[in-house]
């Protein structure tokens, strides 16, 4: 066993939480959470149960994509602290047994970083230019863009960069996603040799791994073909792939994280990467975690299914197999601070959907159905195989604010597509510690850079610690049952398939998932857990999950 008290290759089983710092905890009052914040809040981060901290962009920076667009990979945003405070966050950390996964953003820059600057003030063809993706314009005077390629959040993904007042040719560059976010030339080895530095830097500073933003996209087809799509991530009804996409998933990305794990390796402590690589199918999202690359990537196909029995059945297995190809294990995840909350979408008609956003105009989801139904998929999520991803406020089983009201809208994704997409700020709406105060325990004076809504008093950490049985409680009883069980590092049987049913063995418990509208008969044995009261031996009410001893009862 490790200093830590886990298992050598922790990141294997390991349950990693979700931070997003803004959200968390506030310490200073100005409405915005902070890493003092987090600090306070390890102890309650360790009698969770998890493993390891995964800390959401803290860089400077300006802020135009929440923190996703950093003006300086060394130093901390005075937002949430200093470099000295994420040095004492990951000392505390470990001292509770915890890890610290820093969030890494290498497909682009902030437009205010030293390098966009010194580009904008370079000439064309200048060293400088040659870090960022700069292109003539086509058409007359050079005034439409140099492809056709429009960004994630909306929009084209070119801008042009102002007049001169040279009155030379003004250039366009490349934005996959806001145009506060010039993507990078991943082509020159001088942004590969900088972002090893910047990963050694915070490897010097106690961090345990990395997660890799947009980890598909640095490598961009050479010369940058047409390409009539939206340039989305992959969605659930999307049934392009990264493959079709000339900037997505080039086959060039592997030999960036081929380099990062030799770097890591040389590090000890099991340092680990985890890729959000938005990649279909399954056999191209295995290449990211061969075994001289990266050690997780996220299992979006999960987060994406709706609903319904057949179909976890059907991406679990082949998610299994995947990643049993390449020898890796698989990472699950429900929610993030890019997706509506589970326990949201799993209220929708369209159970597990996966809408751009909710607001006031939209279907308003079944609350308590929704919460029924998230309370019983953990079940399934913390009893399969492999790593888990939570994201911070699903433990109390959090919704989505689905009425914020669009003058606190922050996300550019809305003002990009001049509000077609609702955008992420209704999953990023900082956390309720008490039932009560003006901002409900996340600061002392109520000032909030998004407002709370009504119904999160219900969910405050403060009601649900001493309630036994709320979804808090149920999270620590799973959390603390999955790590004595060893479930991460077991292996899967299938029951004999029922009709709404997801059903399997791991080790020594049983998993059983009720995805109906109607109860389902009970195998015997002895329940450990259940997500809701059962009032009938041998029956699983609908919308429900137990965990069972096998061979007990």
């Amino acid at each position: 066993m490790t200093q830590n008290g886990s298992y050598p290759l922790w990141w294997k089983d390991a349950v990693i939480y979700q931070v997003y710092p803004r959200s968390f905890a506030d310490s200073d009052g100005d409405g915005i959470g902070d890493l003092p914040g987090i600090i306070e809040h390890m102890p309650y981060l360790e009698k969770l149960g998890i493993d390891a901290l995964w800390i959401s962009p803290c860089f400077q920076s300006p802020q135009g994509d929440a923190g996703y667009d950093i003006s300086d990979y060394r130093k901390i945003d005075p937002l949430f602290g200093t470099v000295e405070d994420y040095e004492a966050l990951i000392k505390e950390a470990h001292d509770h047994g915890l890890r610290v996964i820093a969030d890494m953003v290498p497909n682009h820059t902030s437009d205010q970083h030293a390098w966009f600057k010194e580009a904008m003030a370079s000439d064309p063809g200048s060293a400088a230019r040659e870090r960022y993706l700069f292109r003539d314009g086509k058409g007359k005077g050079g005034n439409e863009p140099p492809n056709n390629w429009q960004s994630v959040f909306g929009g084209i993904a070119w801008t042009r960069e102002p007049e001169r007042k040279d009155g030379k040719p003004r250039q366009w560059y490349l934005h996959l996603f806001d145009s506060c976010q010039p993507d990078l030339n991943w082509d020159n080895p001088e942004v590969r040799t900088e972002f090893e530095s910047v990963l050694r830097f915070w490897l010097d500073r106690g961090v345990d791994g990395f997660r890799i933003d947009v980890a598909h996209g640095l490598i961009k087809e050479k010369g940058l073909p047409p390409y009539t799509e939206r340039a989305t991530m992959v969605g659930e009804d999307d049934d392009k792939t990264p493959s079709d996409a000339p900037m997505w998933d080039r086959d060039g990305v592997h030999d960036i994280y081929r380099s990062w794990h030799k770097l890591l390796a040389s590090y000890p402590g099991d340092r680990m990467l985890v890729a959000e690589a938005w990649v279909k199918p399954l056999s191209r999202l295995a290449r990211y975690v061969r075994p001289d690359e990266m050690q997780q990537t996220f299992n979006f196909d999960y987060l994406l299914c709706r609903w319904n029995a057949a179909k976890y059945r059907e991406i679990i297995t082949d998610s299994l197999e995947a990643m049993h190809e390449v020898g890796a294990i698989t990472a699950w995840v429900m929610s993030n601070h890019d997706s509506v909350r589970h326990a949201s979408r799993l209220g929708l008609k369209d159970a597990g959907a996966r809408p751009q956003g909710i607001d006031a105009a939209h279907e308003q989801p079944n609350e308590a159905l929704g919460l029924r139904r998230a309370r019983a998929v953990i079940f399934m999520t913390l009893g399969l195989p492999g790593s888990v991803t939570l994201y911070q406020g699903e433990e109390l089983g959090l919704p989505d604010h689905t009425t914020l009201d669009k003058k606190y809208r922050q996300d550019p994704a809305f003002f990009r597509t001049n509000g077609e997409e609702i955008g992420r700020d209704g999953c990023r709406i900082p956390m309720p510690w008490t039932a009560d105060g003006p901002s409900l325990g996340f600061n002392e004076n109520g000032e909030l850079w998004l407002p709370q809504p009504q119904q999160y008093k219900e969910y405050a950490v403060s009601t649900e610690e001493n309630d036994p049985h709320s979804t808090l409680a149920l999270y620590r009883t799973l959390l603390n049952q999955r790590k004595n069980s060893r479930l991460g590092r077991g292996t899967l049987e299938w029951a004999e398939p029922r009709d709404n049913v997801v059903e399997f063995t791991n080790g020594d418990v049983r998993v059983v998932l009720n995805c109906g509208d109607e109860p389902v008969s009970l195998p015997p044995g002895e329940i450990l857990a259940a997500s809701l009261e059962i009032e009938q031996d041998g029956v699983l009410p609908a919308n429900a999950a137990v965990w069972i001893s096998e061979g007990k009862g």
